[in-house]
């Protein structure tokens, strides 16, 4: 007689109320192998919904169905996988979505699915609204061609432009390591505009110099803190910093897509 183990599953973890304020409740989980921080933003009036670089669609689809949130919107930050694995999940979902990115995300291959996109100019804002609530979006190129900073009613998303105690590498496919001294720059006087108490919540969990796992800090903390950021302005200093490239799979990944691009260029 043969018999069958079944293993019980545990249920993925609840998300974590990050930010809840008079007019906006923000939620994080933290999902997948990359350390991936994903945020629900839900403005209180209308119980609409927007999810920023969803992982898993059917994790924040089930969430907005048990909490009885409307999602309305998607909105990446960029177009890197582990930040849009889980848009085609939600559009099946719940097919009237509307996914928003970048235009110049096409400069590194991105052909959607996506619904809507900014096109501002790199170094400029537009808008998103949700609800009730408005935000900036500002065109902070460098990790992507596309990335985009949101900015609004107390937070600021900033993906993989900016983690707390660094900012993303530059040596992927589509990156630009002068482009994003420049972001950096644009993104400290834009910073520098808002209470010091606003929360920074980042596309990833990466642990401090000191060890740490924080999953946000303050702008206040970010502007003297974060590496990258304190060096901005500094190009000598800026372009020394280790972590903008790394000897890994995902930047021989890069090499051999730069070297394709040529080749079909020619």
């Amino acid at each position: 007689m043969r018999y069958v183990a079944f293993v019980q599953m545990s249920p993925p973890p609840q998300p974590d109320t990050i930010y809840d304020g008079a007019e906006m409740l923000v939620l994080q989980a933290q999902l997948g192998g990359w350390d991936n921080l994903n945020h629900l933003i839900i403005c209180k009036s209308t119980g609409q919904a927007a999810i920023v670089d969803p992982f898993s669609g059917r994790y924040w689809a089930r969430v907005c169905g048990e909490r009885g949130f409307t999602l309305t919107s998607v909105l990446l930050t960029h177009s890197h996988w582990d930040h849009s694995k889980g848009v085609a999940g939600l559009l099946k979902a719940i097919p009237e979505v509307r996914v928003w990115v970048h235009e110049l995300e096409s400069e590194r291959g991105w052909e959607g699915p996506d619904t809507d996109r900014w096109d501002n100019p790199p170094l400029s804002s537009s808008e998103f609204s949700l609800g009730n609530l408005t935000f900036e979006v500002h065109c902070t190129p460098g990790h992507t061609p596309g990335h985009v900073t949101i900015c609004g009613h107390g937070i600021v998303l900033s993906g993989d432009c900016l983690f707390l105690g660094r900012c993303g590498r530059t040596d992927l496919f589509g990156g630009d390591i002068r482009a994003q001294h420049e972001s950096l720059i644009y993104l400290k006087s834009i910073l520098a505009k808002f209470p010091e108490d606003w929360l920074v919540l980042p596309g990833h969990q990466y642990p401090l110099e000191d060890g740490s796992l924080p999953t946000f800090t303050t702008v206040g903390e970010l502007l003297v803190g974060n590496t990258a950021l304190v060096a901005a302005g500094d190009w000598e200093e800026f372009s020394r910093l280790e972590f903008l490239s790394f000897d890994d799979s995902l930047a021989v990944k890069a090499r051999r897509q730069r070297a394709k691009t040529r080749e079909h260029s020619h």
